[in-house]
């Protein structure tokens, strides 16, 4: 399970495998198997971090076909930000195993509105309605370990994996 944190390429098939350790089948220690081969076939592939290349983690949101219900879209952007915001902590400690440190990593955010609840340390009637699991991004903003910037909504690559491709903005 460690080497899927530098190899997103096997990820999935890891984690279906991992599923079945308490009782594995001989499918499943085919499929191992088949990864080992797979290891064995391409090991330059991952990714990589050399020492003396510049390395800046950047994380951009939007919150399109999130599993949510919310009552404006800026508590859905608010929810899906502070979701990534998670993510976004969690790959700075894994990039501390590789002598890497992140703090103050950027998220862009296509809505203003939720870049101003999150800098706003008051919780007000516009957001007490929202639970309270979700403010974890105002603490992670006041403690400096990322800062939210506002992104025009062509400029957001994250758009790419989450909206159908219109061909004349291309």
């Amino acid at each position: 399970m460690y080497l899927t944190s530098s190899r997103p390429d096997i990820m999935f098939a890891v984690c279906a495998c991992a599923r079945f350790q308490v009782n594995p089948k001989s499918s499943h220690l085919y499929a191992v198997k088949r990864i080992f081969k797979y290891l064995k076939g391409q090991p330059k592939l991952g990714l990589w971090y050399p020492k003396d290349s510049p390395f800046d983690l950047v994380a951009y949101t939007d919150s399109n076909y999130q599993t949510m219900v919310a009552n404006s879209t800026t508590e859905a952007e608010y929810i899906a930000a502070s979701n990534y915001c998670g993510q976004v902590i969690w790959i700075q400690n894994q990039l501390l195993d590789y002598g890497y440190n992140f703090m103050q990593t950027k998220i862009h955010i296509d809505n203003e509105s939720t870049i101003c609840i999150v800098k706003n340390p008051v919780f007000h009637s516009k957001t007490k309605h929202i639970e309270i699991r979700h403010h974890f991004i105002r603490d992670s903003n006041e403690k400096k370990l990322i800062q939210m910037i506002k992104i025009h909504i062509d400029q957001n690559v994250v758009d790419l994996l989450t909206k159908a491709f219109d061909v004349s903005r291309f």
